[in-house]
């Protein structure tokens, strides 16, 4: 990537988002840092120019559509323009859907599905008439399966799925440069498990295995310029989920039901600070880093995401491989 892409990350305070800014900073990109907290994004900032970026902090709800508008208004004053818009933030609530109160549903669809709605049309805004940049929606395996205790979320997942592929169309049918992609990810060892409203008897967790969320970083990052493919997939856990989710829905839904709410939870205490209403790194917060408590467990590479990066020089090494076999085989029978 060349130094000085303009890179917005929202939900850039902590966990996936804090990595991947980190990641875009390592190739000298300035970035646009979002989010409602203090603390983190004041770090994340000083994580941003001490790999070589150069940063921004705006502090924004994503779901108030006016402030990311402001938002973005002030990325584009501060470096001109923007290259690439990455769509991170969320919130949710770890309960089961019975004891979800309509408003804490509404702010978990406002934040986490509207906010890339509108995060997304920020960006367009100024996209569209450079007739260049990305978008990158960072989704997950829920996005298309479901799982007990995370309604709110899955459902807000769910709902970027159809709206992002709504949107490639429209732009393929303009002709349009600018281009929008999804990343799928796995569990992660991030700090939302302790700052996600939970309402579960144990801790919250994420179902394993864990990765990293530099692992996850990268693929956001090379996804941002790579865009012409659709999604990409993370982590052999969400290769496996989705294929039998396609495959056999029913299934995955006995299996799910019967495993996965003893596996997104854990003994120990559980009491927030929850960010559902306000950020957990606000003034009397604290910065929560990249990081969850899982490191232990958490692994810091994905085979499956390297073959996925690298597909079409797999494709073309076993073209080539099955190519050389064939003219083995033919020189063989000639002679």
């Amino acid at each position: 990537m060349k130094r000085g892409k303009v890179v917005v990350v929202t939900g850039a305070s902590g966990g996936v988002g804090r990595a991947t800014a980190r990641a875009f900073a390592e190739r000298g990109a300035r970035v646009a840092l979002l989010a409602r907290g203090r603390e983190g994004l004041a770090a994340a900032a000083d994580d941003v120019q001490q790999a070589g970026g150069e940063a921004l902090v705006v502090s924004v709800d994503m779901a108030d559509s006016k402030a990311v508008d402001d938002a973005a208004q002030q990325v584009v004053d501060a470096f001109g323009h923007i290259d690439v818009w990455v769509n991170n933030a969320f919130s949710g609530v770890f309960a089961p859907f019975t004891e979800i109160t309509p408003d804490e549903f509404r702010r978990v669809t406002e934040v986490t599905y509207l906010g890339y709605v509108f995060g997304t049309r920020a960006a367009l805004h100024h996209m569209l008439p450079r007739d260049r940049g990305t978008v990158v929606q960072v989704g997950s395996a829920l996005a298309y399966r479901g799982i007990p205790l995370q309604s709110a979320y899955c459902g807000a997942k769910h709902a970027i799925q159809g709206f992002n592929e709504s949107l490639r169309c429209e732009l393929l049918h303009t002709g349009s440069g600018v281009r929008t992609t999804m990343v799928q990810l796995p569990g992660l060892n991030t700090p939302q498990f302790d700052w996600v409203l939970n309402r579960m008897p144990g801790r919250a967790r994420p179902v394993a295995p864990v990765y990293q969320p530099e692992v996850a970083a990268r693929a956001i990052v090379h996804a941002a310029f790579h865009a012409r493919r659709r999604e990409y997939w993370v982590g052999g856990s969400t290769v496996a989920t989705l294929i039998a989710n396609a495959v056999a829905p029913g299934v995955l839904d006995r299996y799910l039901a019967r495993t996965n709410v003893e596996a997104q939870q854990e003994e120990g205490e559980h009491g927030g600070p929850w960010n559902l209403w306000v950020p957990a790194d606000g003034p009397h917060g604290r910065d929560f880093g990249a990081h969850g408590r899982f490191d232990e467990e958490a692994l810091s590479s994905s085979p499956q995401d390297w073959l996925s990066r690298n597909r079409g020089r797999m494709l073309v090494a076993a073209a080539a491989g099955g190519l050389g076999a064939a003219v083995t085989v033919g020189l063989r029978r000639r002679g």
